[in-house]
């Protein structure tokens, strides 16, 4: 709550002809102590005049650019319209001797709006997959994570996933990203589905990124020797 002046020293006087104590003529009164004792330390000082409301100063920037040096940017922009705001920026330092950052010349176009808007190409994923899968075990999911433990070193958790019920079939903890432990990971799932024991023509596709255990030769030919194709991740792909 705001007090004006005349409450300031209203209550001032009400403290000071108490017969109660201060912290508890103050809560009778409902005023923050803090405040109470602030207002006291000007009053002591610079009498009633000490209680008026002081309007908040404007707050000053050491480092604002004078207005006119924003139209000479703003000139040298117009003068150059070719040219990006770093160029400018670096124009400006060789020709007025003063440095402005690219930044800054890139906000005081802005602010004469003289900044046009870049022509950008929009591209977004799809809502979904192309082909979604119909059933389990038709597409799985790989990747590692990895996360550091302090004084042991770096740790790599590999999964698989099935992509149709969402169900985790393998993971383990590796100290490396080789194509052996991939190898290692897939023999795990395999074994676990059973998908070894059934027609080639239902055996899971594999989906991962590009990371280079994934491209490698090895994993290649692990694949097509139990049957199964793989699928690498690309941009705005919906799995990946």
């Amino acid at each position: 709550m705001r007090y004006s002046q005349a409450e300031k020293m209203e209550i001032i006087r009400t403290v000071e002809e108490s017969e109660l104590p201060v912290k508890r003529t103050l809560d009778e009164l409902d005023v923050n102590r803090n405040s109470f004792y602030q207002w006291y330390r000007n009053y002591c000082k610079d009498g009633y005049d000490g209680l008026s409301v002081k309007k908040p100063h404007q707050r000053r920037f050491w480092n604002k650019i004078p207005d006119g040096e924003k139209k000479q940017v703003v000139s040298v922009a117009l003068e150059y319209p070719e040219k990006s705001p770093r160029e400018l920026s670096c124009l400006i330092i060789d020709r007025n001797g003063y440095f402005i950052s690219e930044s800054s010349v890139y906000r005081i176009l802005k602010s004469y709006d003289l900044i046009t808007s870049p022509n950008y190409i929009v591209m977004t994923a799809s809502d979904k997959f192309t082909h979604p899968t119909t059933r389990v075990n038709e597409l799985w999911q790989t990747d590692f994570t990895y996360f550091k433990i302090v004084g042991w070193g770096w740790y790599y958790p590999g999964s698989i996933l099935d992509d149709y019920s969402r169900y985790i079939i393998a993971w383990k903890l590796y100290t490396t990203m080789a194509t052996t432990d991939v190898t290692d990971l897939l023999e795990d799932a395999v074994t676990k589905t059973g998908t070894d024991r059934v027609a080639v023509k239902h055996r899971p596709r594999l989906l991962s990124d590009n990371g280079p255990c994934y491209v490698s030769g090895e994993l290649k030919k692990f694949l097509e020797s139990n049957g199964m194709a793989q699928t690498h991740g690309a941009a705005y792909h919906p799995m990946t």
